[in-house]
């Protein structure tokens, strides 16, 4: 995968700490893999939202990730807390990750990431807008 080409949120990926960024770059990857193989999904905007690296494509709900001191052996991607997406990953998923709240998927440091699904919650996520209106977002 490319560098990231914004200047604040590879600055972001510099911070993390050596034990974490390559679970970080990892996800991004994941993100921007999903994106160019999602039907609908021409663009996926890199930026900073809160502080965190974040990604948005034009009819999608932005997915973040980051890492937090206060839960240094974990990291995270994070929805829109105002949709349905996580009640619907947690009803699809439920065995195999570990949620936070409605709003995120939290991975241990040394987790093995169920790819597959993850990136139909990516997807999801990526085409938010065009598919809200479907049972179980149309997964």
């Amino acid at each position: 995968m490319g560098a990231i080409e914004n200047t604040k949120v590879a600055a972001v990926f510099e911070h993390y700490p050596e034990h974490i960024q390559q679970q970080m770059w990892f996800l991004r990857e994941l993100i921007l893999d999903t994106a160019t193989e999602t039907e609908g999904v021409d663009t996926v905007e890199e930026t900073l939202k809160w502080g965190e690296p974040s990604y948005l494509a034009k009819n999608g709900s932005t997915i973040r990730i980051d890492w937090k001191k206060s839960s240094p052996h974990q990291y995270a991607m994070y929805f829109n807390c105002n949709t349905m997406l996580v009640d619907t990953f947690k009803e699809l998923f439920r065995d195999k990750f570990k949620f936070e709240g409605n709003r995120a998927i939290v991975f241990d440091e040394n987790d093995e990431i169920p790819v597959d699904e993850l990136k139909q919650c990516i997807s999801s996520s990526l085409t938010y807008h065009t598919r809200k209106h479907l049972p179980m977002l149309g997964i």
